[in-house]
């Protein structure tokens, strides 16, 4: 029971400096009249639309920035892409022209009907430069019988036309185009026929 008393005394104790301070008002003539409360609300009301509107710059701001950094992302990623499709770009280019030395080889090679192990082991060189070319992106530019395209062929000269339907055609190709990957890294030269 000495517990229970004990609260009870704490709590008027605890009420008491409210009380104290009610009076206190009252003494002074201070009264908080509705004037007041309604001032007091209607600053809390600013207060509060301000904090809102503060957040909402900051959501639109972190949304902002969010999607700058996403597209940074995407590009800086298809950059590094791009440089790694042709990063071995001139390396390529510089050996385009082995290649041609090479299909000419092979070409001279066709003419010779003796079989012996020189032409096969040339044969098999051969094969694996075209895999390794095919392995780094390196193809083709298809030319012969197609028609013109100043983006793919460039045109050497022009030489009558041997049938009706190769005129405004390529009948020749005098040195190979390639790409490497969808990127043109030499046209093709080409006699176009007239």
């Amino acid at each position: 029971m000495t517990e229970d008393k004990a609260k009870v005394n704490e709590q008027q104790e605890n009420e008491m400096p409210d009380v104290a301070a009610d009076h206190e008002d009252l003494a002074s003539g201070k009264k908080e009249t509705k004037k007041d409360k309604a001032h007091k609300k209607s600053k809390i009301e600013e207060q509060l639309e301000k904090a809102e509107g503060e957040v909402l710059d900051l959501k639109d701001k972190h949304i902002r920035l969010q999607a700058e950094f996403d597209n940074y992302r995407k590009r800086t990623l298809k950059e590094r892409m791009d440089l790694m499709k042709t990063a071995g770009e001139s390396l390529l280019i510089g050996i385009l022209p082995v290649i041609d030395d090479f299909d000419r080889a092979m070409q001279l090679m066709d003419n010779v009907e003796e079989e012996n192990h020189v032409k096969e082991g040339v044969k098999l060189i051969y094969n694996k430069f075209q895999d390794f070319l095919k392995q780094n992106g390196v193809k083709e530019i298809e030319a012969k019988e197609k028609d013109f395209d100043t983006d793919l062929h460039e045109a050497i000269t022009t030489f009558p036309a041997p049938t009706e339907e190769l005129k405004g055609k390529i009948i020749d190709v005098v040195q190979k185009g390639y790409y490497l990957h969808d990127k043109v890294i030499r046209h093709s030269k080409v006699v176009i026929g007239e």
